[in-house]
């Protein structure tokens, strides 16, 4: 059996207001899947995300690809998982998108000329080349989309995590990042209120609900099971980012 690039285990955590975000979720990602995860907002699937590249740190055991997460990994860690925000303008900051896409290399201590190559290659793979040395506020809602997701294609991560993606999307813009995510080799986890995007791009989909996994499971009867339909998606879709 294949190993996981990712296993978590009991994994714990409380904000400083004492909420329980997380209450003992186990979750295991292997090679070449992609894996939504479902539920309503506050339901611990950001919170959850955070904790795969250290950025928050709980009680419990988190491990991608055979590292503990901790102090002294996270920066190993974060060369094999790229996430993706909900706000693509959080991710864009450059002068142009070239620039934007080539930092992550450059702050690993590349030369300029390969990182700048390396992210001429990333452009390229989201159909983004044109717009290289466009300012990245100039981009459409898609085009930074794109635009943040080669910043991380960059960094050649094995693990995309990608939180509310299709968020200010118009359907070509979804469809077109259906199309792109479809095709990129990565293991990938989508956050998602969007069902239709889950269903068209997940083997597997796990259902959060106040901070435990409720269930997992193939996409469809996942979706089925929890009775998460087109009218609670409308509901969610409507709601600001989770905790």
């Amino acid at each position: 059996m294949k190993s996981p690039l990712i296993e978590v285990h009991d994994l714990h955590y409380r904000y400083s207001d004492g909420t329980l975000a997380l209450d003992g979720v186990d979750f295991v990602l292997y090679a070449g899947e992609t894996v939504a995860l479902l539920g309503a907002n506050g339901s611990g699937k950001t919170t959850f995300v955070l904790h795969l590249n250290g950025i928050l740190a709980g009680e419990g055991l988190v491990m991608v690809c055979g590292m503990p997460v901790g102090k002294d990994t996270v920066a190993a860690v974060r060369q094999k998982i790229g996430l993706v925000f909900q706000e693509s303008d959080n991710q864009l900051f450059m002068p142009s998108v070239l620039e934007d896409v080539a930092f992550g290399p450059l702050n690993l201590g590349m030369d300029r000329t390969h990182a700048e190559n390396r992210a001429r290659l990333a452009l390229e793979q989201v159909g983004l080349e044109a717009a290289a040395h466009k300012a990245p506020y100039h981009l459409s809602a898609g085009e930074k989309k794109r635009a943040a997701i080669a910043g991380i294609l960059a960094m050649e991560p094995e693990i995309l995590v990608l939180d509310e993606p299709t968020t200010f999307l118009d359907p070509p813009g979804r469809r077109a990042l259906i199309d792109l995510l479809a095709g990129l080799p990565q293991s990938k986890i989508l956050v998602t209120h969007d069902i239709e995007f889950a269903a068209a791009l997940a083997d597997r989909a796990v259902f959060f609900d106040r901070g435990k996994v409720a269930g997992e499971g193939p996409t469809g009867e996942i979706i089925r099971r929890f009775g998460w339909d087109k009218s609670n998606h409308r509901s969610a879709a409507s709601c600001s980012r989770e905790g």
